[in-house]
């Protein structure tokens, strides 16, 4: 029986939208036929620790529309202390996928792999959205704001 290969996602996704469910599958491809994907979506206070804002949708509603998306095999929420080493030890990823704007993740993520001595492959994924969720939210803010009062 041939082993799953357990690939490890991470992001905000707040708001969720299009580009999010590209990158989740993209990620899921890269196991192949016996991929495993699990997400970790990024809790409230971390939201605001690296946003500067407050989430727009609860932390525990995001996990439940990740874990709901057809690639998604299970999706759990990160730790309050952002602590990468304790994710990899736990789940002991064959590999992580970094999106398009997660550099400082990818080099935290080596560092632990590299010290830990862990057998996992760092994959960089492309942009697959002509917008992010911050854009979208200013999209929103500049509707509210110009329709405001007709």
């Amino acid at each position: 029986m041939t082993k799953k290969v357990r690939i490890l996602a991470s992001g905000c996704f707040d708001p969720l939208h299009y580009g999010h469910l590209r990158y989740l599958e993209e990620a899921k491809k890269l196991g192949g036929d016996k991929a495993e994907l699990i997400v970790v979506v990024a809790r409230d206070s971390t939201i605001r620790k690296f946003k500067g804002r407050p989430p727009i949708i609860p932390e525990e509603q995001r996990r439940a529309l990740i874990e709901a998306l057809k690639p998604v095999d299970k999706a759990i929420l990160g730790y309050e202390d952002v602590n990468i080493s304790a994710i990899l030890k736990e789940y002991k990823p064959d590999i992580v996928v970094i999106g398009y704007d997660q550099d400082n993740l990818a080099e935290k993520v080596m560092e632990v792999i590299e010290k830990e001595q862990l057998d996992t492959k760092i994959v960089k994924l492309d942009k697959y959205c002509d917008f992010s969720s911050s854009q979208i939210l200013e999209r929103l803010r500049h509707f509210l704001i110009t329709s405001h009062g007709k």
